[in-house]
């Protein structure tokens, strides 16, 4: 959830990059920002509720020092509201140690209660805080990361932590719990971060922590120990990603860049692995091969949010091509009830960052009872891909805007492919089908290109103007598209703040019939075969009632029939959600920028939850 960013260099000065790097991560969601430096004398914090431009306004006046090591924060609120006070970094007593924490300490009141007990004044609402103390009491009789061992070995819960000691000679350590932490070694120091992209513009060799983790940090080289001071090797890994990655260009918003950037996140995740010849798919990522799928009897899909949606299409793909039997979950609920889960089953979960904690804690439950585990993933050495036995990376490049986009689509292209070589390796099917299949999906390029020209923007700000003052949304989908629906409304709410809600569609008499009238706009995206006759009279009763409808697919009738439509290219059933989730994309995107919204950072969301 929240962004934290540091360094120790050898030469240079840390802040202009901290304050670079902590607005890369603003994208995590975020409510107050601080900055914490090393000097001679001890520690000099700034810190401020509300945007980074805040706090660097508090740092011209200050006329804040720079230095040669310090820590960086940006805070979502869990313990205490989001003031000046409860703002990170905090600073135990001393005044010589500065942390900054993601994540929750949930035996906090105990701790406090005991500090309190020894008069200590805690001036903030946080956990954050006791955590500084009880490392700056323990650092009375060690050294700093013996303190940061000691002190966390009292703790229970979910952390990422960076310290910070002051004084001639100013060290940095940083640990590990649940929440993402890495650290880099670049020509001119040791940086950290709770993201890649707070570093790669320093350096594109990180080592990934992993839970358990002190890592001890100098201007030349990091030492990490487990939890009881043991050395332990971690090793680098390059990463791809190039830090012109990250700017929004000339685009307004980072979401509407992403949005325009599936054709080529299509590409990226698919073309170098179709092999045309055989009709079939070849990951270059291990664990995909005929034989490592002999043994699988059914999959057990497991995600949260945007990721579960593709979860559900998924389902649908794979029962659809590959005749594998899905079952779903959300991560969040197959983690605490008591699944069974049978011999032969591959835990399958999806996530952008690989770090959800729900759906981690799901597949490590998942594998202690006995499945194989496997991700679709967009970040290579995150945790989930570094724990499941096999991954399927989908390669969409850093994803900025919270309301993801090119992610969702590129985990809907990576499950088409998975479903294809499901389906040839099982021999269910043929290589012809198969060359029909990869056939469809390297013509569909144009196609998403289509739904991106300047003519079909138009159109959809034209839908959005006559339905931002609506007094909420109704999307309906069937089969394959009814997840589209789902994520249709999702992408709304989130960024609009409008009320919206997403159904199968044959379950609009069960209930959301009732919500039927002049101010409730239904958006219906419409189906193939069967299920698009069934739409149809899905589009017919709302009209019926006095509802508007707004129609998004290829089906002709049901398009002529709404009052609204919204036409994509004609693609096949298997292909439809990718073309049918553009335009809702968009329709989310044009209400938000009406109603004047902060399209990138939604309030109260996080682009990486990594607590519950």
């Amino acid at each position: 959830m929240c962004g934290i960013v540091g360094a120790i260099l050898k030469r240079g000065q840390v802040l202009q990059g901290m304050i670079e790097g902590l607005r890369v991560l603003e994208y995590r969601g975020y409510d107050s920002a601080g900055v914490a430096v090393a000097t001679a004398d001890g520690i000099r914090v700034a810190k401020k509720a509300g945007r980074l431009e805040g706090l660097e306004g508090v740092l011209v006046e200050r006329d804040f020092p720079d230095a040669q090591a310090g820590i960086g924060h940006t805070r979502w609120a869990t313990h205490g509201p989001p003031t000046d006070l409860n703002a990170h970094p905090h600073v135990d007593d001393s005044g010589q140690v500065a942390v900054v924490h993601n994540g929750i300490i949930e035996n906090y009141l105990e701790l406090r209660d005991e500090l309190q007990a020894k008069g200590i004044e805690l001036k903030s609402d946080t956990d954050t805080e006791v955590l500084t103390q009880l490392i700056g009491e323990e650092l009375k009789d060690s050294g700093l990361a013996v303190a940061v061992g000691r002190a966390l070995a009292r703790v229970r819960g979910y952390y990422a932590i960076a310290v910070l000691r002051g004084g001639s000679s100013p060290e940095v350590v940083c640990a590990r719990q649940g929440p993402p932490l890495l650290v880099g070694l670049a020509r001119e120091g040791t940086w950290l971060g709770s993201d890649v992209l707070a570093v790669i513009p320093h350096t594109r060799d990180v080592i990934f922590l992993e839970d358990g983790d002190i890592a001890e940090l100098t201007a030349s080289e990091v030492t990490v120990r487990d939890m009881e001071g043991k050395v332990v090797k971690r090793e680098s890994q390059r990463v791809d990603w190039e830090a012109s990655h990250t700017g929004k260009g000339q685009w307004p918003h980072f979401m509407l860049k992403e949005i325009h950037e599936q054709p080529d996140v299509l590409a990226h995740t698919s073309f170098h692995r179709i092999d045309e010849e055989q009709g079939d798919v070849r990951f270059d990522e291990g664990g995909w091969t005929d034989a490592d799928l002999a043994g699988i009897d059914c999959i057990q899909g497991i995600a949260c949010g945007t990721a579960l949606h593709a979860a559900h299409v998924t389902r649908s793909l794979i029962e659809g091509l590959a005749r594998v039997p899905v079952d779903l979950d959300f991560a969040s609920e197959f983690r605490y009830r008591d699944p069974i889960v049978r011999p032969g089953t591959l835990a399958l979960a999806i996530s952008q960052s690989g770090e959800t904690a729900d759906t981690l804690a799901a597949l490590r439950k998942a594998r202690e009872l006995g499945a194989r585990t496997a991700c679709i993933c967009n970040v290579a050495g995150s945790t989930m891909v570094r724990e499941s036995d096999s991954a399927l990376m989908t390669q969409a490049g850093p994803e900025i805007g919270v309301a993801s986009t090119k992610a969702f689509v590129a985990q809907l292209v990576a499950a088409y492919l998975l479903a294809i070589r499901l389906g040839r390796a099982r021999g269910v099917l043929s290589r012809d089908r198969g060359r029909e299949l990869l056939n469809d999906l390297r013509t569909l390029r144009p196609k998403m290109e289509q739904l991106l020209s300047d003519d079909f923007r138009e159109h959809v700000l034209g839908i959005a103007q006559r339905h931002q003052g609506v007094k909420g949304f109704l999307f309906l989908g069937r089969g394959i598209n009814y997840p589209i629906a789902l994520e249709g409304a999702l992408k709304l709410k989130e960024i609009s703040y409008m009320h919206a809600e997403g159904y199968a569609a044959g379950e609009m008499k069960h209930g959301p019939i009732a919500m039927i009238e002049a101010w409730m706009s239904s958006v219906v995206v419409t189906g193939h075969g069967l299920m698009a006759q069934k739409v149809r009279s899905n589009i017919e009763q709302i009209r019926a009632r006095g509802g508007p409808v707004i129609a998004v697919g290829a089906d002709r009738e049901s398009l002529d029939l709404a009052d609204e439509a919204m036409e994509v290219p004609d693609c096949g059933e298997w292909l439809s959600p990718i073309l049918n989730v553009i335009p809702l994309q968009l329709l989310s995107y044009e209400i938000a920028r009406l109603r004047g919204c902060d399209i990138d950072k939604p309030r109260n969301l996080a682009k990486s939850v990594t607590v519950e």
